[in-house]
């Protein structure tokens, strides 16, 4: 979803994204530039950063420590997008996305360790938007409906749904497109909270997938990439290639050379959104960021 927004308003405006950089080697404020690598700013942001260059990509813990800091290091920056802050209250944003995993939506789920809460349910109201995102494609009317009454959101509001759609997979090193086909076999590589949508894309569109897992935000080492190329080695068909996230390829390209003896293909997706309301959600955006920088007229 925050590619989702860098496509939306980089074109138009200097945005920033500062995020806490999970599970990165390094603590305070980052600023990714030309020579950072996973480990300093964490797999995420440095997914940001490969896509989108042009963007500043922050990482910190204090996030309302970090953004004077960026405005000082980014003075023409005029959006920053706070990934996955919706839980900090120290910076009040002034537009406030939040998502919800259809399979798993906050209504029904419970607080750490138990679940995957970090804020108290009731604090949804605090959203501009709520998003439920990796819907069913044949998502119905009805379910929607059925969803909207569990949210039961207020009347200045809005919901969406939107589901995942995957691209054409290209190889890590070199990029070059690959497209799947029903006489392939996949050893898939995946360190990632959900891989089951991905799974589930894979056994209609191969011939069969095999599995490497690891924790979400896994660190590879190298037993993990000789313990995958000797996994790869083991499927007896030539039509075979490993294929992982992007998430995951930004921590397997510290590998560098080692990974040229192997074909790794990294699957990209997108959020789309369902019912035709993508339009909706983008001047709900344009709105806000308009009436943000409206003149204020003061009348005496």
């Amino acid at each position: 979803m925050t590619e989702y927004m860098l496509r939306l308003l980089s074109p138009h405006f200097q945005v920033a994204i500062l995020s806490r950089g999970y599970k990165r080697k390094t603590s305070g404020y980052v600023l990714a530039g030309v020579n950072t690598t996973a480990l300093e700013i964490g797999d995420e942001p440095m997914q940001f950063f490969i896509k989108f260059p042009d963007v500043a990509v922050v990482v910190g813990e204090e996030r309302v420590e970090a953004v004077p800091q960026l405005l000082q290091d980014r003075p023409a920056t005029e959006i920053i997008l706070l990934d996955d802050a919706f839980q900090h209250r120290k910076i009040k944003a002034g537009f406030n996305i939040l998502l919800t995993d259809f399979s798993n939506p906050y209504w029904q789920d419970w607080f750490l360790p138990s679940g995957d809460l970090r804020d108290e349910k009731k604090s949804a109201q605090r959203a501009d938007v709520i998003i439920v995102t990796k819907c069913p494609k044949e998502l119905d009317t009805d379910l929607k409906k059925k969803y909207l009454s569990s949210i039961k959101p207020l009347f200045n509001q809005a919901v969406f749904f939107t589901e995942i759609v995957y691209g054409v997979p290209y190889h890590l090193l070199s990029r070059e497109p690959y497209l799947l086909h029903q006489n392939l076999e996949v050893l898939l590589v995946c360190g990632i909270a959900n891989p089951l949508p991905l799974k589930k894309y894979l056994e209609k569109n191969t011939s069969a997938y095999f599995e490497k897992n690891y924790d979400d935000h896994h660190i590879f080492s190298i037993d993990d990439l000789r313990e995958i190329q000797k996994k790869f080695k083991q499927l007896e068909t030539p039509d075979k290639i490993i294929l992982t996230t992007e998430k995951d390829a930004v921590r397997l390209l510290k590998f560098g050379e080692l990974l040229k003896s192997v074909p790794i293909y990294v699957m990209p997706i997108r959020h789309q959104f369902l019912f035709n309301e993508r339009e909706h959600f983008d001047a709900l955006v344009s709105l806000f960021i308009d009436s943000f920088n409206a003149p204020v007229i003061q009348l005496k």
